[in-house]
């Protein structure tokens, strides 16, 4: 059996930088048509801006560092293009001379109706790379909602479209008695939100709370499948040394988003091997905040050619004892057609 189905990571997650222009701006080198982007302003503290096509350009923005509603501004995303996407003006997404980072995933570049839970859903679902959007509305009782990628998903992010409510992940780490918020710097809970109950090859569960169920309101999740040398959802353990904690993921990371699950006033964090192109790996996001992006050694990792190494001492990457989770993506795998090499 093949170490890795996927030979070439970028056609499936990429991420792309631009220079802002603070007018029309079509952004292309993404190397394939996204079905969920997720951009930021590097230069300004400002929102960080989801966007998928199952919701569809019109239904606007989702906000990871805020517990608002989608909303649309006609100077935001615009479409979904064949190499990557257009935005207007907005300065979140197109400030003026403003560097802007852009992730992007490929979901089936289409969608289907599901029916494999108790609560239908529509979904696009890339079986080959364990990725798909779920969208589906609450019904304010506890159910199972279809995500289409015929395996286990490792993580799943889940936002009430309609209303104020928080970020809910559900992460295979943690277990389904647990949760926690992408939007806040809050240590993973205990909570009924996962039903108790852990996804299985077609459904995910959800309780009845609201963030997750809220009867008649619309919600979006993302749902995330290991595969092997393309993708990995997991934890380690901090030891609070610049020689850190190493974490085999079986690839050259091109993306690793963290969270310390131990403690609160914690940042979830992001590091990609475009902004840091070499070790250290320091220029990080924070997806609960609207901060610039931070370029010291306080959170800093190497990326490696089969893992990535923490290389500080601070509690949003690397304390004593505390449990970090992390979701990370593939820029070569560490066996095949083009092995990854380290950096």
């Amino acid at each position: 059996m093949a170490y890795t189905t996927i030979k070439k990571p970028s056609d499936y997650f990429n991420t792309k930088l631009y220079t802002g222009n603070g007018s029309t701006n079509a952004i292309t080198g993404v190397g394939f048509q996204p079905d969920w982007t997720w951009i930021k302003n590097r230069t300004d503290a400002s929102n960080h801006n989801l966007y998928d096509a199952v919701r569809g350009t019109s239904a606007g923005k989702l906000k990871s560092n805020t517990t608002n509603a989608e909303s649309y501004n006609a100077s935001d995303l615009s479409s979904f293009n064949t190499d990557g996407f257009t935005v207007g003006g907005n300065n979140e997404v197109n400030g003026s001379g403003d560097a802007m980072a852009s992730w992007n995933w490929l979901g089936a570049n289409g969608t289907a109706a599901n029916t494999d839970g108790s609560i239908s859903s529509t979904v696009s679902a890339n079986t080959t790379s364990g990725f798909s959007i779920v969208s589906y509305t609450g019904t304010g009782s506890a159910g199972t909602v279809g995500h289409g990628l015929g395996t286990t998903p490792s993580m799943v992010i889940v936002k009430n479209r309609s209303e104020v409510y928080a970020w809910n992940c559900y992460h295979q780490s943690l277990g389904a008695t647990k949760y926690i918020l992408l939007n806040a710097s809050d240590a993973s809970a205990t909570g009924t939100t996962w039903n108790d109950t852990a996804p299985t090859s077609s459904v995910f569960s959800i309780g009845s709370t609201s963030g997750v169920n809220k009867n008649t309101n619309n919600l979006i999740a993302y749902c995330f499948a290991e595969k092997q040398g393309f993708s990995k959802f997991g934890s380690y353990t901090g030891n609070g040394s610049t020689d850190g904690t190493f974490t085999y993921l079986g690839f050259k990371p091109a993306f690793l988003l963290y969270k310390n699950a131990s403690n609160n006033f914690t940042n979830w964090q992001v590091h990609d091997s475009k902004r840091s192109t070499y070790n250290l790996s320091v220029n990080r996001l924070n997806p609960n905040d609207s901060s610039v992006e931070l370029g010291t050694t306080a959170d800093s990792f190497d990326f490696l050619s089969n893992g990535f190494k923490a290389r500080a001492t601070a509690s949003n990457s690397n304390t004593s004892g505390s449990t970090y989770i992390y979701m990370a993506f593939a820029e070569q795998p560490l066996v095949g057609d083009n092995p990854a090499t380290a950096r």
